[in-house]
């Protein structure tokens, strides 16, 4: 444990080699993570890579089959007990009482929290308005819109002012308006000290992160923040611009060069191993279909990144 305790000052989260096995399956493996203090830290990765068990097991949910873990100067699992006064915690299923009132639900969680009667009323007074929810303060929970039962989970899990805040894909049930405003909310949190760890699987809210970590299979494929990861993509992205954009896809189909291929509206965005020599490749190879294109070199995105780091070698896909 004592590179951990090493590394941790500074550091809200500190995890070295974790990793969690049910029976025979490796849910996450061998995960070397750090977290410094008030920043927003995403975790992407596809369904079943690993992002809710890893989250699970840094808060103490969850037992780890190996590895060490040191969260707010905690050690994990032995503190755990201790740490969940300091954290919040947010799922994607919002955890509200559907027949309590947006108020009800407050005051039951300042009650967990052992807030007196007074100080329960005064911080359920500014949560409200924080989060815009004055006018559904006598509303029962489960007669409200996505979105505000957004904010009122959010409302909740920062309720006693927890210095982490972990949050399990906490937009994936809501619209799009309401995912910019929650993020605004994030953002607000740490401005103010909340270190914040968030999952997702949308390429737009990882780029909002001061730092990212990709998760595939269990595995941390990669970490950095998302100008980092982008700058460092081998090879290039290309933008192909044709009358036929399904047409060029199919002719491109198996060439060696390509990474990956994705029709964005009337253009093909296409990511290569090399640019120079691809491009020249790629123009020849729609020529011969008789396909006139216009073929130019763009910025990588995350979606780039993200496609690289989780991609199958092309041997394993096959099988």
């Amino acid at each position: 444990m004592s590179a951990v305790i090493a590394e941790r000052n500074g550091n809200a989260i500190v995890a070295r080699g974790l990793t969690k096995k049910f029976g025979e399956l490796v849910a996450v493996d061998h995960v070397d993570l750090t977290v410094a203090r008030a920043q927003v830290y995403g975790f992407l990765g596809p369904n079943g890579s690993g992002k809710s068990t890893t989250i699970r097991m840094l808060c103490g949910l969850l037992l780890p089959t190996s590895g060490d873990i040191s969260v707010l100067d905690c050690t994990i699992p032995r503190d755990a007990e201790v740490l969940k006064r300091r954290i919040g915690y947010m799922t994607q299923k919002f955890s509200l009482y559907d027949d309590l009132t947006v108020y009800e639900n407050l005051d039951f969680v300042a009650a967990v929290h052992e807030f007196s009667r007074g100080d329960a009323r005064k911080r359920i007074e500014e949560l409200l308005e924080t989060y815009w929810l004055t006018q559904q303060r006598d509303q029962l929970a489960g007669t409200m819109s996505g979105g505000q039962k957004q904010r009122l989970a959010l409302a909740a899990a920062v309720l006693h002012k927890p210095e982490l805040l972990l949050l399990d894909e906490p937009t994936s049930a809501v619209d799009p308006q309401s995912r910019r405003e929650f993020w605004d909310s994030l953002f607000a949190l740490a401005d103010a000290g909340t270190t914040i760890l968030v999952s997702t699987h949308y390429m737009d809210e990882a780029e909002r992160c001061h730092r990212l970590a990709i998760l595939d299979h269990g595995r941390l494929v990669a970490d950095g923040s998302p100008r980092e990861l982008c700058a460092a993509l081998p090879g290039q992205a290309l933008l192909v611009e044709c009358d036929v954009p399904r047409r060029a896809q199919q002719a491109l189909e198996g060439d060696a060069t390509i990474v990956s291929m994705a029709q964005i509206g009337a253009h093909l965005r296409v990511l290569v191993h090399d640019g120079g020599d691809a491009r020249v490749t790629i123009a020849a190879k729609l020529r011969q279909q008789g396909i006139d294109a216009r073929i130019e070199p763009v910025e990588a995105n995350l979606e780039d990144v993200f496609v690289v780091a989780t991609q199958k070698p092309k041997r394993e896909a096959a099988t």
